[in-house]
């Protein structure tokens, strides 16, 4: 009787995987305990640019990286004792043309029949291009890093000598009081009064930024961020008093994040004293402050209803230095400078929404506790 199935032919199983071992994109060697090659495959040979016969007939340490050497020694003991299956190191070797070739090596073993380990397999895959990207990325932030600690040295120095100039201009002008005192009306004399004055107000300002600095992780404290809040709010009660404005707190009082005292009472009273100051005298103000998590953040929302910022026209430059936005007397523009960068320095970030005659939500995303 004629089989309904038609027979089929299977390649027979040891070309199958020799087939396999030369055409996959990663290189493979199968090599003795003692770590003497026994076979490699084409994607090997066209990594290192040796051919097999040469591979065979060298020592693998022959092109091994010096530094490199006894990268397999603590996880090879391990993998011989039983105490892992597999691992993976990172080595340098050269090719046949003198350059430096980074793999990363996934080594497992091959045992026989009774379970006794007889070879190794290891696959190589070539990352040098990433490793070259990663030290290019180390160079780059160890040459900011540089530039970041002279640029704070420079501002430190710059600072200290206004302020040294500034004070004596101050105290100068004060002898100058004292011995002439028809001065006071003089006009020239009254100009030179508010140069020293701004002058030292500008001071004042450059001394707060310059002691804006990175926070390293081991600085950061588990902070209540409801209680931050609540202090926050009975800060400025009384000017909330008295220009009626109702603030609510919907804090979530189990939020903890990771931040400096100092800064976090300095980040929420702004924010507060913002709404505030910017308030629409088209209805009552409000301020309602929220929180919610999202993945490693809490976030903290601080919604207003006052006049609103035109995000189109002044969006990029909001947290710059020395910006405005409204015609109120009192905004010099560092407020928001400063506390965008206490934010950032505790490896935060803050985002912000408005609309011109309805009001400003900022979302400061604090490290999760």
């Amino acid at each position: 009787m004629k089989s309904l199935f038609p027979q089929k032919s299977f390649p027979d199983s040891y070309d199958s995987l020799e087939k396999i071992f030369n055409n996959t994109y990663n290189g493979i060697a199968i090599l003795t305990l003692d770590g003497d090659w026994i076979k490699v495959n084409d994607s090997l040979c066209d990594m290192l640019g040796y051919t097999k016969h040469e591979l065979y007939n060298m020592l693998i340490d022959n092109i091994v990286f010096r530094d490199d050497l006894g990268v397999h020694l603590k996880k090879y003991e391990r993998l011989m004792q039983g105490n892992i299956d597999r691992y993976r190191v990172m080595q340098r070797y050269f090719h046949k043309d003198g350059s430096i070739i980074w793999f990363l090596i996934s080594v497992s073993l091959i045992s026989a029949i009774d379970g006794n380990p007889t070879q190794m397999i290891w696959q190589f895959s070539d990352i040098t291009s990433r490793k070259l990207n990663q030290d290019k990325l180390k160079l780059m932030l160890r040459v900011v890093r540089e530039q970041n600690e002279r640029l704070s040295s420079f501002a430190d120095i710059i600072t200290h000598n206004l302020r040294s100039h500034s004070g004596n201009l101050s105290i100068v002008k004060g002898f100058l009081e004292e011995e002439f005192s028809w001065l006071k009306d003089n006009e020239s004399f009254g100009l030179l009064t508010k140069a020293i004055d701004n002058l030292e107000e500008t001071v004042s300002h450059l001394t707060e930024v310059a002691k804006i600095k990175p926070v390293e992780v081991t600085e950061l404290q588990v902070l209540n961020l409801y209680d931050y809040v609540e202090k926050a709010i009975y800060n400025v009660a009384a000017v909330a008093r008295n220009t009626n404005t109702t603030i609510i707190n919907d804090v979530n009082e189990e939020f903890c994040i990771k931040g400096l005292p100092a800064y976090v009472d300095s980040i929420v009273l702004n924010f507060l004293t913002n709404a505030i100051k910017y308030r629409s005298d088209d209805r009552t103000p409000q301020i309602e402050l929220t929180t919610q998590e999202e993945d490693a953040y809490i976030v903290l929302r601080i919604a207003d209803n006052g006049m609103g910022i035109d995000l189109d026209m002044y969006g990029d430059k909001l947290f710059q230095l020395y910006k405005t936005f409204h015609t109120n007397k009192d905004s010099i523009g560092l407020g928001l400078f400063i506390t965008k960068n206490h934010i950032e320095s505790m490896g935060g970030k803050v985002e912000v929404t408005s609309e011109v005659d309805v009001g400003t939500e900022f979302c400061i995303f604090f490290k999760k506790a």
